[in-house]
C-alpha cells in the first residue's frame, strides 16, 4: 500500500488521485442567468445531496487562477440556479457546454439545448433533461487556496421545485434504469449506471 502525503504533491497530482478514486461521481448540469440575461450552462461533477430537510444540494465550482467561473458568479448575483441530472439522452450536448466561452455567449445556444421556463425562479432550465431542480442559493462558501484567493466556490442550493419526467416517477420513487444517469470517472471517461445489487441495512 502506497502512502502519499498530499503536501508533497502538486495540485494536479492531488486532483488525479481524487478524481481517480472518488468514482463514479454524479454530474450536475447547471444553468444560470447573467445580469445581462445570458443563459449559461455547464457540467460539474463535484456534486451531491446535503440534506432532505429542507432539500439542499451542493455543487463545488473550482476557480481558474483565482477567477470565479460564470456559474458561480451568476448564481451569487441572481441567487438562483437550476440543477439537472445528466443522463445518456443529452450527454453529448452537455459535454459541449464545457467549452470555455466568454460570459456574453450562451453555452445553451452553442449546444442546441432548449430553454424551458422555471416555475418558482427566474432562471430557465433545459427541456432535454429528465430531472431538473429549481434552486435558490442558500449559501456560497469560498474554500481552499488562500484567504485572498480561494480555490473554489461551494454553492448550497435549496430546491424549491422538482421536475421529473412522468415515465420515471412512480409512488414517489425514481426509476434509475429509465433515467440512464451518467457519472464522471477520471480524465475524459464517463460511466453508465451498470449492474445494481441490494444489501439490507442492519437494524
Amino acid at each position: 500500500m502506497l502512502s502519499i502525503d498530499p503536501n508533497t504533491q502538486s495540485e494536479r497530482d492531488n486532483y488525479k488521485l481524487l478524481t481517480g478514486s472518488i468514482i463514479p461521481r454524479p454530474v450536475a448540469f447547471v444553468t444560470t442567468l447573467s445580469t445581462e440575461g445570458v443563459l449559461n450552462g455547464a457540467p460539474f461533477s463535484y456534486f451531491n445531496i446535503v440534506t432532505a430537510n429542507p432539500p439542499l444540494i451542493s455543487v463545488s465550482i473550482q476557480r481558474k487562477a483565482g477567477e470565479q467561473k460564470d456559474t458561480a458568479r451568476n448564481a451569487m448575483q441572481k441567487g438562483e440556479f437550476v440543477v439537472h441530472i445528466s443522463d445518456e439522452t443529452y450527454v453529448e450536448a452537455m459535454n459541449e457546454t464545457a467549452a470555455p466561452l466568454p460570459p456574453n455567449q450562451s453555452e445553451i445556444e452553442l449546444a442546441g439545448l432548449t430553454p424551458v421556463a422555471s416555475d418558482a425562479i427566474s432562471v430557465p432550465g433545459v427541456q432535454e433533461a429528465n430531472i431538473r431542480m429549481e434552486c435558490v442559493l442558500e449559501r456560497c462558501i469560498p474554500l481552499g487556496g488562500t484567504e485572498n484567493e480561494p480555490a473554489c466556490d461551494l454553492l448550497i442550493g435549496r430546491v424549491v421545485r422538482f421536475h421529473v419526467a412522468e415515465h420515471l416517477y412512480e409512488k414517489g420513487r425514481i426509476h434509475a434504469e429509465g433515467l440512464q444517469p451518467v457519472s464522471r470517472l477520471a480524465g475524459n471517461n464517463y460511466a453508465k449506471l451498470g449492474e445494481q445489487f441490494e444489501i439490507v441495512r442492519p437494524t
